[in-house]
């Protein structure tokens, strides 16, 4: 026997005696009476297919041998396969080390694997496995399954934006968790798969609660919930009654948080639900009761998820969720000592989840049981930290209030010492004291003063720099636009009518070739004239200018334009006008220059009180944000300083390879 198979066997065997009837017995003995690699390999596989989502105990560790055997042999797209289907169950048995371990032997191989969808769905699984390990290693493999999966694997491109957005909401980045999250719901909607897209949407509804916005919370989480009782997917609803109840406790609602927390709980079928919601929604119940003084109903909820806890190891989030009941039972109880070390521990797994949210709450809770213990400075110690913790969270200038408490308790610090030294003479010291303490307190509410006179002047300061650059930026377009316009008027006055005159004496002289040069410098005076000012505006109204523009851009480029424009003559003042013909003509320029495209679209929209731009292309598209970025790149900067002087808005969408769409949206009176 192969001795890579011993320690299988070994520990397979007592679960083989006992399952002697099992579907897969047979090919577990073809297996070990097999001599070749490839017919080992065709008896795991049935193994494997039959045992999947059946029996862990089986599937896992065979799981493994086949991987081995399939890279040994040098089958890596077998293996890779092999090590996707893996993923999950390890997981879930909370072996996510081991997982990725197996991960890592397929990804040595790589460049040998030709297909997308493996090589793609190899770092969605170990990113998945890092989720609960190292968010920041999960985003970085995210992101090159959704780099590596080709337009074919678009469901598995959705399901890598998903995850790669709520990992960003546990590392605080709410700008690209909303771009994740819209990418993913927009993928799902395109293949009809709406219950991934109603998972995605629940993204969006998790950030606008964690940044406090929870009417709007509420608002979306009852069209989600409807949406699922209406697909009949009621084995998520847990997850979102539970998720309100956390929103209303932030509230100081705690009746109807614990109205949330039944609903969560009704729902809550054991068999099918995750480990994860089953210790949130229980640990969550013992906390609510222990605080409410009802300690037999805390106990009975804390023993449900100590029962539990008896199949679930290295899992950091319920990890989290069973310290974070138990020490509020234990605080409840009076029994601070015991509290003590699972508030530590709570704080621990927050610190390496990178949970901020979590650990601002395990710090409050510390310095509150520090507080009962009657340690004071560790108290504020551990307050200190949670009040930073909120800072950074909500992103909010505290520094100020800070330094008002650091200084107030370092007053009181001295003002004790004093007093403990000189307590015979207390009464003599009174007056002096209040002196003192008045003094102190002048001074801070002094500070407090002058720092806000800088701050109110640091914001004038940078307002009327901001509105100088815009008035150099509009002045500056204003007189390019003038200058552009007199130098067309002397090319088509000037020049222009002294070669029409040449060109007469070169007709009088039969000059045929000499006439065909001609008519070609005139041609290019004029198309130079007409390009440094659309004298069409004056000639045949804004509509029609623009009608013309793109019939010649249409004409003169392989670019395909189809358009719809609606009449918006005599609405903008002259000035407007040629802003609002500057931008589409520098959109298209833009188009034609950098996007390889083949088709674009114009739509020009009449509203009640604006106007919308449309222009949109098929091309490679780029990344808004380097560009906007880059220097060198005066296009978006010269669209958005136009945009600006019509007192409008642009907006641009773009992704790589998927096209671009700018829209303007520009006010009328």
């Amino acid at each position: 026997m192969d001795k890579n198979c011993w320690p299988l066997f070994i520990c397979l065997f007592p679960f083989l005696t006992s399952h002697a009837q099992e579907p897969w017995q047979e090919y577990v003995e073809q297996y070990e009476q097999s001599a070749s690699v490839h017919a080992r390999l065709t008896a795991l596989d049935s193994v494997l297919s039959l045992s999947f989502y059946k029996d862990n105990q089986v599937f896992i560790p065979f799981s493994m041998t086949y991987i081995d055997l399939a890279l040994g042999a040098e089958r890596y797209q077998d293996a890779a396969k092999k090590a996707m289907n893996l993923s999950s169950p390890i997981n879930n048995a909370n072996r996510s080390t081991e997982g990725i371990a197996y991960i890592d032997k397929v990804l040595l191989h790589q460049e040998k694997i030709k297909d997308s969808f493996l090589v793609g769905g190899l770092y969605l699984k170990r990113g998945g496995g890092y989720f609960r390990l190292d968010n920041n290693q999960a985003i970085i493999d995210y992101t090159t399954a959704i780099q590596n999966f080709s337009q074919s694997d678009s469901v598995y491109k959705g399901d890598a934006y998903l995850f790669r957005g709520q990992t960003y909401v546990n590392l605080g980045n709410f700008v690209a968790a909303i771009e994740d999250y819209n990418t993913s719901s927009n993928i799902f909607k395109a293949l009809k798969d709406y219950q991934y897209m109603l998972h995605a949407s629940q993204g969006g509804i998790m950030i606008f609660s964690m940044n406090g916005f929870y009417d709007e919370a509420k608002e979306q989480r009852e069209v989600l919930i409807a949406g699922l009782k209406e697909l009949e997917l009621e084995q998520f609803l847990s997850t979102e009654y539970y998720n309100q109840a956390v929103d209303d406790r932030k509230m100081k609602l705690h009746p109807k948080a614990y109205k949330s927390l039944l609903e969560a709980e009704k729902y809550l079928d054991v068999e099918r639900s995750s480990n994860q919601i089953f210790f949130a929604v229980h640990g969550l119940l013992t906390s609510h009761y222990a605080e409410n003084g009802n300690m037999a109903k805390s106990l009975e909820h804390l023993d449900l998820i100590e029962q539990r806890r008896g199949g679930v190891e290295n899992d950091l989030i319920i990890d989290s969720h069973y310290n974070s009941a138990k020490s509020s039972y234990l605080y409840y109880s009076g029994k601070l000592d015991k509290a003590l070390p699972f508030a530590l521990k709570k704080l621990e797994n927050a610190n390496t989840l990178g949970f901020e949210e979590e650990q601002a709450h395990a710090l409050l809770d510390l310095s509150q049981i520090y507080e009962s213990m009657g340690e004071q400075q560790t108290s504020l110690d551990f307050y200190k930290r949670h009040v930073l913790k909120k800072d950074s969270l909500y992103n909010r200038s505290k520094t100020n209030a800070l330094l008002y408490y650091q200084t107030l308790y370092e007053t009181e610090k001295k003002e004790h010492e004093i007093e403990s030294q000189n307590a015979n003479i207390a009464l003599l010291e009174k007056d002096n004291e209040s002196f003192k303490k008045m003094l102190a307190f002048m001074g801070v509410s002094m500070l407090l003063f002058l720092g806000m006179i800088f701050l109110i002047k640091d914001r004038k300061n940078l307002k009327t720099t901001k509105a100088l650059q815009e008035r150099f930026s509009q002045e500056l377009l204003t007189n390019q636009e003038t200058e552009r316009k007199r130098i067309s008027k002397e090319l088509h006055d000037g020049l222009g009518q002294q070669l029409l005159l040449i060109k007469n004496n070169i007709i009088l002289s039969e000059n045929h070739i000499g006439e065909k040069m001609m008519d070609t410098a005139i041609n290019e005076v004029r198309s130079i004239s007409r390009s440094l000012h659309p004298f069409q505006l004056q000639e045949l109204g804004l509509t029609k200018a623009i009608e013309h523009m793109i019939a010649q851009i249409d004409e003169n480029s392989s670019l395909f334009i189809t358009s719809e424009v609606e009449n918006i003559d005599h609405i903008f003042e002259k000035e407007s006008e040629v802003n609002i013909y500057r931008i589409i003509q520098e959109s298209f320029n833009n188009i034609i220059k950098h996007s390889q495209a083949e088709a674009s679209k114009l739509s020009i929209k009449k509203l009640d009180n604006h106007i919308f731009i449309s222009v949109c292309d098929n091309g490679k598209g780029f990344d808004y944000n380097a560009k906007h970025k880059d220097t060198k790149s005066l296009g978006l900067k010269t669209l958005q300083e136009r945009t600006r002087f019509l007192k409008g808005v642009m907006k641009v969408y773009s992704k790589e390879n998927n096209g671009t769409v700018i829209e303007f949206n520009v006010p009328f009176t």
